[in-house]
């Protein structure tokens, strides 16, 4: 007994036997193909950028002009705590530059979207650290800089110093080093540009 077109659900049934790609482009939903997320529309895009490409147009969506942006205007908050930070004021100096990333310090959190934790952090100077994360603007990040601000370091056992600042603020990316190298902190920052190209808009 064959099924009748007019039978309620019956192009339903008949589509979820189809490949994979075909039903997610039917409900408009990303497909992973090869590893990699594709979206339905993506074809639709990449011909439409073809043919505008030589008349001064860029195609693009609204969450990779964010990302693009975001990723170029990293201003961060100069959260210095011990000799970690003297790494940290080298690599804004003119050999490292790094402001040439987009990167730019700033001293007021409110403007600020990233926070670098350079050096050991005390149990008294814990709530001050969570009160200037706090004070940032969303999306927020933190780089971890040096074996204290990572777990502790050099002073793991001591009375009065936190065993790693991510058990005050969450950490995006740590840079191991007792110190660490401007050149290493360079290449946390660089990470961090690519969390956020990769992962996107991140809401906390």
């Amino acid at each position: 007994m064959g099924v009748k077109d007019d039978i309620p659900g019956a192009h339903l049934a008949a589509s979820s036997t189809r490949d994979p790609a075909h039903n997610a482009a039917l409900h408009h939903q990303p497909t992973a193909l090869g590893g990699e997320t594709r979206h339905p529309d993506a074809d639709y895009f990449n011909a439409l950028q073809t043919e505008v490409n030589d008349k001064g147009f860029l195609v693009t969506s609204t969450e990779e002009l964010f990302q693009w942006a975001r990723t170029g205007s990293l201003w961060w908050m100069t959260f210095g705590l011990a000799c970690c930070a003297v790494e940290m004021i080298h690599v804004n100096m003119p050999r490292y530059d790094m402001e040439r990333f987009g990167v730019a310090p700033r001293a007021s959190p409110r403007q600020s979207d990233v926070m670098i934790v350079a050096g050991t952090l005390c149990n008294k100077m814990a709530p001050a650290l969570r009160k200037v994360y706090d004070q940032m603007s969303d999306p927020k990040y933190v780089i971890s800089m040096g074996s204290c601000a990572n777990g502790g370091g050099y002073y793991h056992y001591s009375y009065s110093v936190v065993r790693g600042c991510d058990r005050i603020v969450p950490v995006d990316i740590y840079v191991p080093g007792c110190p660490p190298t401007a050149e290493a902190l360079l290449y946390g920052v660089m990470q961090l540009q690519r969390k956020i190209r990769r992962e996107g808009t991140i809401e906390r």
